[in-house]
């Protein structure tokens, strides 16, 4: 790939940003990868390459002063408004998300389960032959992506150090499709304070200081989210770093059996979003909930069901499944009218 930037029109502009909202979006959802949406919006190869530039060259350029070089060695252009969009999810998309979860899961769930889907069969499409090696890395990847929906979440850690290990391995939704960086943070037992506190905490100082109202700061709990974002933050760049220069060689050297690997542990963890589960909360020893930071019970694990055809609501969730597996199809469609 060229490191010379092209100009770009300005619906490609507005549609990096919707491809951002819908990466940030996909990051919050436990069990769905930002990086699947990257995958099938055919931007992948360029964000990891994106990516791998944010390197010793370009702190040097920076720390030099030539700013336009640095922009066009780290493909700045397409990273800015990317970016601009994941940040506008966090605090638009995302609430909504939040909000839709709490109301009707199995109904969001249906969505991403059916964008999962449709997401693997267009992947699947792109093995041109299927090779004894291709078999056992889609195999190898379905078995550790099957070992991960039987891990169990562990205690709330707030200690930076932790924070930050947190933020290099939750990036990598970003850069591996199938692999979610939320359900991660939920098994590292910080899905709550990274996720919702933190980004809660940051929002309303932000909001405030529109009115010039900086009282939140000086609230202690507020001030130590703030230094746990900032830490989760550095984490999650230090790893996008890392990563992307790690799949980007393994992209270039073995492009066949990367995509084996993605679709296995695709495959593996599709459970995650199966609408038709039922949430099992922790309890202690005297068989009280166990509450997490926010107040709410925590989940221990899912039991899953098979769709109550009886049931009207059923046929509403298969209605959007159906409809997460439209998107798919309509936007790589659209994806390949603009190439």
């Amino acid at each position: 790939m060229s490191t010379t930037q092209y100009k770009r029109s300005t619906l490609d502009k507005v549609l990096l940003v919707v491809k951002g909202i819908a990466m940030g979006a996909a990051n919050k959802v436990p069990g769905v990868s930002g990086g699947i949406v990257a995958l099938i919006g055919g931007f992948y190869e360029e964000l990891i390459f994106s990516f791998q530039r944010l390197n010793g060259k370009a702190l040097k350029l920076l720390f030099m002063g030539r700013f336009n070089s640095f922009s066009t060695y780290i493909n700045g252009q397409f990273l800015c408004y990317l970016f601009g969009g994941v940040i506008i999810s966090y605090f638009s998309v995302s609430l909504m998300l939040d909000y839709a979860m709490k109301e009707n899961e199995a109904i969001v769930f249906g969505v991403f389960f059916g964008m999962i889907v449709a997401s693997l069969v267009l992947i699947i499409k792109q093995i041109h032959t299927w090779s004894n090696k291709i078999i056992l890395l889609l195999v190898v990847g379905l078995v550790i992506g099957i070992s991960l929906n039987f891990a169990r979440p562990t205690a709330e850690n707030d200690h930076l150090l932790f924070v930050f290990c947190c933020g290099m391995i939750s990036v990598s939704g970003m850069t591996i499709p199938g692999l979610s960086g939320s359900f991660l943070l939920l098994i590292l037992g910080n899905y709550n304070l990274l996720l919702v506190d933190s980004v809660n905490a940051l929002y309303s100082v932000l909001s405030n200081a529109l009115f010039l109202d900086f009282e939140t700061l000086n609230d202690p709990k507020v001030q130590r989210l703030l230094i746990i974002m900032g830490v989760f933050t550095l984490g999650s760049v230090i790893g996008l770093i890392l990563f992307s220069n790690i799949i980007k060689r393994v992209l270039k050297k073995h492009p066949q059996l990367t995509l084996a690997s993605i679709i296995g542990f695709i495959t593996g963890t599709i459970s995650l979003v199966w609408p038709w589960k039922i949430e099992v909360f922790k309890h202690d020893n005297k068989g009280a909930l166990i509450l997490n930071s926010l107040g709410n019970p925590k989940i221990d694990y899912y039991h899953y069901s098979f769709p109550d055809f009886s049931n009207s609501y059923t046929y509403e969730v298969i209605l959007s499944i159906l409809l997460g597996v439209i998107l798919i199809f309509v936007i790589n469609h659209y994806g390949k009218k603009r190439k």
